[in-house]
């Protein structure tokens, strides 16, 4: 069974999320503190898979605990639930699993439960894709990101992507339906995908191999990609010529 720790030092929030979680949830509230550091205390002697977490709190505020916890060895998955919109992109930045603001939403809550349970219950992935070949041998194999929209995070599926693109100073990332604007350089972006399904085609495109419905000549011996439901098209560089062979057997 799925274990959380709710950290939230107003009674009435903490009482309602716990009461939330009960009702719609087989999630079990391993303990309820009021404050950053009695949950660190906690989580250094107990072991959980879930922290919903405030972020104005005493003693350590919830982001400062949170980049804490996201380097632990097996960290736990973190819900933010705060009134403040303005640090949905300070929660990219630990990978929080969702933001939630308050007053709750009941509905909102009880989706967010229906996607950890989901996640808990899922068998690991056994697709046995090769890797392709630039990969580094560690490389992080993630099977979800969490992508800005508003103030929102959507927690989205790697497979979901089609590629992303470096502009400038941002990374913009695309689904079948759906464009997103990421606030980081795009090596900072494709290092949290799994390296066994996206290939690093040029300097500013990496395109999931999944996606790939088609692999035109192009200028200087190169070639253009073309995805599944979309219209882009995605150059290869010459550099990453080779290795885009290998990968797909040409």
């Amino acid at each position: 069974m799925m274990k959380a720790l709710i950290v939230e030092d107003e009674y009435l929030a903490r009482e309602e999320l716990a009461y939330l979680i009960r009702e719609h949830s087989q999630i079990e509230i391993a303990a309820s503190v009021e404050d950053g550091l009695e949950a660190f205390k906690f989580l250094q002697e107990n072991e959980v898979d879930v922290v919903f977490l405030d972020i104005n709190i005493p003693s350590i505020d919830g982001l400062l605990l949170a980049k804490n916890l996201h380097k632990t060895t097996r960290p736990p998955r973190i819900v933010f639930v705060t009134a403040y919109k303005e640090f949905a992109v300070d929660a990219f930045e630990v990978e929080a699993f969702d933001y939630i603001l308050k007053p709750y939403n009941e509905a909102r809550i009880i989706g967010l439960l229906r996607k950890l349970e989901a996640l808990e219950s899922a068998p690991p992935s056994s697709a046995a894709v090769p890797a392709a070949p630039h990969a580094a041998e560690n490389a992080p194999l993630s099977r979800t990101v969490n992508l800005a929209k508003g103030d929102s995070i959507i927690v989205t599926p790697c497979d979901d992507i089609y590629y992303v693109e470096a502009d400038e100073k941002v990374t913009l990332v695309y689904t079948a339906h759906d464009r997103y604007v990421m606030a980081m350089s795009i090596s900072d972006f494709v290092s949290r995908l799994p390296a066994d399904s996206f290939f690093r085609c040029h300097r500013s495109f990496c395109v999931n191999i999944h996606k790939i419905r088609e692999i035109a000549p192009w200028q200087n011996s190169t070639y253009i990609i073309k995805l599944y439901d979309l219209k882009a098209e995605i150059p290869v560089s010459r550099s990453n010529i080779k290795a885009f062979r290998q990968l797909m057997h040409l």
